[in-house]
């Protein structure tokens, strides 16, 4: 839907001084701020009108200087940024002139003061709660006041007049404050969406949940689980030939891929490391085909790679998997990062590190939850740190579907790859 050009010209005016903090609460009470400033200056230009039209001259007066001080002060804090001093001359302003045009009228100011009441409520907002507490009481005695009779200065307005702006007044006063609010609530909304929507890229979603409830550390043991790396083959020589920008849209193009495929398939992407992928099945939520379901993703991944370009570049990937106990956690107070730790991680790393080019390397533990549904061919042992060997299969293709069993990984020439050198 299209907004009004009116609201639309408010809410870029509104924007002065918000553009150093496009996110964040900062931003969020400059925006409102400048635009309950712009809308008081709007309502101070009608007021002045009203009065002036009225006959009421030194009473218009007031609203107009506020007007154009309001003005001269927005005008200094789009050149200056200097927030402070901006919420200071404003929450003066609106809080002074009014009373002076409450003194002018006298009994016919027709609560007029009850703008003061935009100091305390401003303070609230854009500056401190001490701050609001001192406006606050300020404006106590300021309404006080009003109560002791004075002498008017302007000549005698109708009785019909003073009722209607004593309307105008609490009307005016009330409907800004309600807008000034509800706008200052739907951008704290916004902004934690966005801050939500951050910590669920970062977070599993269940881990995200848990740590909003009760923050600090977080570990779980998972028994049952499968890990997959995949890296780039040849990715140093390859990087060598790449400019910055390529090299990164490259292998964006590459992990936005792969995001997808874990995003269909409900799997967990754990964290890349240079060109290096990392993704688990089974957490943060127990699943009983976690082995399954990440073969499923393994193959996937591929199909993708070996099907197309990225960034002008035909890829091959080593891809290892492994099956078994592991440790996941958030560590870290500032950038956390959820990881996982264990045995089962490490094997998982080697085998992906002693696979073949363009291959699916599993580990024996993952070979044994796959052989029943899954085609797979021995390809010999890994050496695992700690001097000891695993056995490894290469995952060929789920049984019964169209994949080729042959074992082969299509036409690509293994060798150049092997060299660090990638295809046209």
């Amino acid at each position: 839907m299209r907004k009004p050009g009116a609201y639309r010209s408010l809410e870029n005016l509104a924007r002065i001084g918000a553009a150093d903090y496009q996110d964040g609460h900062q931003a969020i009470r400059r925006l409102v701020l400048v635009g309950s400033s712009a809308t008081c200056i709007v309502a101070g230009l009608c007021w002045s009108a009203i009065y002036l039209l009225a006959g009421a001259a030194i009473a218009a007066a007031v609203p107009a200087i506020y007007a154009v001080l309001s003005l001269a002060s927005t005008a200094l804090f789009a050149a200056t940024r200097s927030y402070r001093t901006y919420v200071g001359f404003q929450l003066t302003l609106i809080f002074f002139l009014p009373l002076c045009m409450s003194l002018i009228l006298g009994d016919q100011a027709s609560a007029v003061v009850i703008w003061s009441a935009l100091a305390p409520f401003g303070a609230l907002l854009f500056a401190s709660r001490r701050t609001a507490l001192t406006w606050f009481v300020l404006f106590l005695f300021a309404l006080a006041s009003t109560i002791v009779p004075l002498p008017e200065i302007e000549h005698p307005l109708p009785h019909g007049f003073v009722t209607a702006m004593f309307v105008l007044n609490l009307g005016a006063l009330l409907t800004l404050l309600f807008a000034m609010t509800a706008y200052f609530i739907r951008q704290m909304h916004l902004l934690q969406d966005r801050s939500e929507m951050l910590l669920h890229s970062i977070l599993p979603k269940h881990i995200a949940e848990h740590l909003k409830g009760s923050p600090g550390r977080t570990a779980e043991q998972h028994d049952e689980a499968s890990i997959l790396f995949a890296d780039i083959v040849g990715f140093t020589a390859l990087s060598s030939q790449l400019s910055p920008d390529e090299l990164v849209t490259m292998l964006d193009e590459v992990f936005v891929e792969f995001d997808l495929l874990v995003d269909q398939l409900g799997l967990e992407k754990i964290k890349t490391i240079g060109d290096c992928y990392m993704v688990a099945s089974g957490i943060p939520l127990p699943r009983a085909d976690h082995a399954h379901v990440l073969a499923r993703l393994a193959l996937a991944m591929q199909r993708t790679v070996a099907n197309r370009l990225f960034c002008g570049h035909r890829l091959a990937f080593r891809i290892g998997m492994n099956s078994g106990p592991v440790i996941a956690g958030v560590i870290g107070r500032k950038k956390f990062i959820y990881d996982l730790w264990g045995e089962a991680v490490n094997i998982a790393s080697r085998v992906e590190g002693g696979g073949t080019v363009g291959a699916i390397q599993i580990s024996a533990a993952t070979h044994a939850l796959l052989k029943d549904d899954f085609v797979c061919v021995p390809a010999g042992k890994v050496h695992i740190t700690g001097e000891y060997e695993v056995d490894v299969y290469h995952l060929i293709g789920e049984k019964g579907s169209q994949a080729d069993f042959t074992g082969k990984t299509g036409n690509l020439d293994m060798q150049q790859f092997a060299d660090g050198r990638s295809l046209p």
